[in-house]
């Protein structure tokens, strides 16, 4: 290999651990996507779960509490916007990691008010747990309105323990985007001329310049 070849590929590696090195673990883009996705699927995961299990009275649902005496409901039922909510969440910092400057801005926004939904949905079921499962329980005993005794399991607190910290890992976005490396055409302007010079490029930087006409090989 020719020496101007080594001195190049020395200085890029040179120079990529010293990114490595300056930029806090928190920063790194890998780990807090990483993070998001995990607290989004973590959210998502407690609505698979049983939320609460609802003891029916027998003296007002006669015979249907003889094969329905316990309900088990999911949290899915119980609060059905968790679901959804996360997989917004999970979506929005997939998105962050090859967003613009400004799109990051409306992608963190976006987590933010998606974990407020998950918090506020799931802090409503343990405010009032047999609202919550009143619909579970109609559609087992064809009867509205019943009276039952809840008992709630851990999963609902979970779900607004992991809906803040999702609030908050979302927030990190816009601190730890200072330490990233520039990828689209919109975070720089002229940056093409640059970056061709900066050494090896990964499969988003290619198609950054493919989006600009450019050959990347």
């Amino acid at each position: 290999m020719p020496e101007s070849g080594v001195t190049a590929g020395k200085a890029g590696k040179a120079g990529k651990a010293r990114t490595n090195r300056s930029t806090p673990v928190w920063a790194r883009k890998s780990t807090l996507v990483m993070l998001i996705a995990l607290l989004a699927l973590a959210a998502f995961g407690t609505t698979t779960q049983t939320w609460m299990t609802a003891t029916l009275d027998p003296n007002q649902v006669g015979q249907a509490a003889a094969t329905q005496s316990a309900i088990q409901v999911q949290g899915s039922k119980a609060a059905t916007t968790v679901t959804a909510l996360a997989l917004v969440a999970l979506a929005g910092g997939l998105a962050a990691a090859i967003a613009g400057r400004i799109a990051r801005w409306v992608i963190t926004a976006i987590i933010v008010l998606a974990s407020a939904g998950v918090v506020t949905a799931a802090a409503t079921v343990l405010a009032d747990p047999l609202s919550a499962a009143q619909g579970t329980i109609a559609g087992a005993t064809g009867i509205s309105g019943s009276q039952a005794h809840v008992e709630l399991t851990p999963f609902p607190v979970l779900a607004v323990v992991a809906g803040c910290l999702l609030a908050l890992a979302a927030l990190l976005i816009l601190p730890a985007s200072r330490y990233w490396k520039t990828r689209t055409k919109y975070d720089a302007p002229g940056a093409a001329g640059t970056a061709a010079a900066a050494g090896p490029v990964d499969e988003i930087d290619s198609w950054d310049r493919l989006s600009r006409g450019e050959d990347p090989t």
